[in-house]
């Protein structure tokens, strides 16, 4: 469980990565890509999947420093393993998918990073155990 509980870190960690650069790759797309005489940036709705998608990075962000803290303190973090990937790989599926929402079709092309970050984000929802097997450890911990 130790292991698993490191695992479970370290792949929200690279999701969390994953967000990250696909974040950064919508917005360099929105700045030089444009519609009707200008950048798709200035529209709003572009703002704000933008905005969303640094506001759930930073949350994810912010507060994954728990779960190793608590580990180095010697006390048992399965519960806190499992939020910290949950979260952080369910962030980064939404983040992807609104990158490749900005992108539009041109994001599903491989020439751009993007398309191969959307292949890659759904797997660490796999890994270490799939999304509703967290919400079973972190719900029978709770339950304890």
């Amino acid at each position: 469980m130790i292991s698993l509980d490191s695992g479970r870190i370290g792949i929200g960690a690279q999701a969390l990565g994953i967000a990250q650069a696909a974040m950064e790759a919508a917005i360099r797309y929105a700045q030089e890509r444009s519609a009707f005489g200008q950048p798709i940036a200035g529209f709003q709705a572009i703002q704000f999947m933008l905005a969303d998608m640094s506001a759930a990075i930073e949350a994810r962000g912010s507060s994954s420093g728990g779960p190793p803290s608590s580990s180095d303190q010697g006390r048992p973090i399965i519960r806190e393993a499992a939020e910290a990937k949950l979260v952080a790989t369910d962030v980064a599926q939404r983040v992807v998918t609104d990158a490749l929402q900005i992108h539009g079709a041109a994001g599903y092309s491989t020439e751009f990073p993007l398309e191969r970050l959307y292949r890659d984000v759904r797997v660490y929802q796999i890994w270490e155990g799939t999304s509703q097997i967290q919400r079973l450890v972190i719900s029978r911990q709770l339950l304890k």
